[in-house]
């Protein structure tokens, strides 16, 4: 728990020292503990009730059998969901209505993997049996079906790997107003290239009427 009080005052710039016990997500993730443990024990009925207990006072849902790592933080949190199979590491942070869930009904490891620095944006959907490498950024509303490899930046629906960093970045965040667009980037290449091409096509008129 300290660990993420510590994180909660490093990564939230309106964190005060004194407001930190107030944050959703260490009350989520304390009762997280507690299931977990349970769960681990095979026990039935409390683990879950404990977890629906924390869903309603906090509107984080996190399922009993979700393996979260030390240092989490969620930011606000509301509507966030963390699937069963779920395997968070070190130092993850996830913004409120984030979902890690499953794309069907099968059993076994059917929930994301989020390596250790994961940063997930503002109501991003990972879903399914995927891993999400170390020290990555999901942009907000993206929709990631794949896996991601480490140092890497995912917008978009489908979720599209934009940015691949060369090594851990102590400065890089997960600042939204300037993540690249590809979308607007292959649009903008297009217009100009048809631009060009009309161009090309008025010089090749007149020289033709010189003729």
């Amino acid at each position: 728990m300290f660990d993420s009080i510590k994180a909660i005052l490093e990564k939230d710039p309106a964190a005060k020292p004194w407001e930190v016990i107030l944050y959703p997500c260490l009350y989520s993730l304390f009762f997280h503990r507690i299931a977990h443990f349970l769960y681990t024990l095979h026990l039935p009925f409390f683990p879950r009730l404990i977890s629906q207990v924390a869903r309603f006072l906090t509107g984080i849902e996190i399922h009993p059998g979700a393996t979260i790592g030390k240092g989490f933080f969620i930011d606000h949190g509301m509507g966030v969901v963390i699937g069963e199979t779920s395997l968070l590491g070190d130092y993850c942070t996830l913004f409120q209505g984030v979902t890690l869930g499953g794309t069907g009904k099968g059993h076994g490891k059917r929930h994301p993997t989020l390596g250790d620095h994961v940063m997930v944006g503002v109501g991003a959907k990972v879903l399914g049996n995927i891993t999400i490498g170390d020290h990555s950024y999901i942009g907000a509303n993206a929709v990631v079906l794949n896996s991601v490899p480490a140092h890497s930046t995912v917008v978009g629906i489908p979720g599209r790997v934009v940015k691949v960093r060369a090594g851990d970045d102590p400065e890089a965040t997960l600042e939204h107003a300037h993540l690249p667009d590809p979308l607007y980037e292959r649009v903008a290449r297009l217009q100009k290239e048809l631009h060009l091409l009309e161009k090309s096509l008025i010089k090749n008129k007149k020289k033709s009427r010189e003729k």
